[in-house]
């Protein structure tokens, strides 16, 4: 019940997540991805969590984790920081709490990277997942807005529908190529009146066209 409710919590803030339910499959969901952040129950089956930390920075990995865990004694939680937790959250917690702290390790795990991606009226904050066009919020399903970043991400460049694929489901999922279409004809309803089309280059996948600086065309010009 409460793997359910953070994978649905944390959708609704933006985020693509992949929930996997022991210390095997974490390792395995860790060694085949780069994930943003990593929350972490310390009571898995088959491998704990704190197993899975200490070999996790043991083989140098500097991911944010969050360590969730029904233990609250002051040497419960010297053992989650000294394995190399960043956070220690003790159930029952606030779903609230969850995410800002969810918000805070994702901006420290990308101190040095820039957290705003521009492309010319359009600009994303990949903290707070919001974006602005010409300087007035898009709102945006969180499938869009995961769309919408990985675009920005690769702007100018093809993202192929695996990618996207890749990037805005979990593990377990199915999406079709259909689906994808859908995404991307919806998000363009939103952002080629700003000026901002996102292409497609038949059999290859999609990009950001750059902004319109002469005469405006038809949105609907757009493949």
């Amino acid at each position: 019940m409460l793997g359910d409710a953070l994978q649905h919590a944390l959708r609704a803030d933006g985020y693509a997540v992949d929930w996997v339910r022991d210390g095997l499959q974490t390792e395995a969901a860790l060694g085949a991805n780069a994930f943003d952040l990593l929350i972490l129950d310390i009571g898995l089956p088959k491998r704990s969590g704190l197993d899975v930390l200490r070999q996790l920075r043991a083989h140098g990995s500097r991911i944010p984790v969050l360590l969730l865990t029904a233990l609250d004694s002051v040497s419960d939680r010297v053992r989650g920081l000294d394995a190399g937790a960043d956070d220690y959250l003790a159930k029952p917690f606030d779903l609230a709490e969850l995410s800002a702290r969810a918000r805070a390790l994702t901006r420290r795990g990308m101190a040095g990277a820039p957290t705003l991606l521009r492309h010319g009226p359009l600009s994303f904050d990949q903290v707070g997942k919001v974006a602005l066009l010409d300087s007035k919020p898009v709102e945006l399903s969180a499938r869009e807005t995961s769309l919408l970043e990985i675009l920005l991400q690769r702007s100018g460049r093809l993202v192929s529908k695996d990618q996207l694929v890749n990037h805005l489901c979990a593990w377990g999922e199915e999406v079709s190529s259909n689906a994808i279409e859908v995404y991307v004809h919806r998000l363009r309803r939103k952002l080629e009146p700003g000026g901002v089309r996102v292409i497609t280059v038949r059999g290859l996948g999609y990009r950001l066209d750059k902004p319109e600086t002469g005469e405006s065309r038809n949105p609907g010009s757009a493949l």
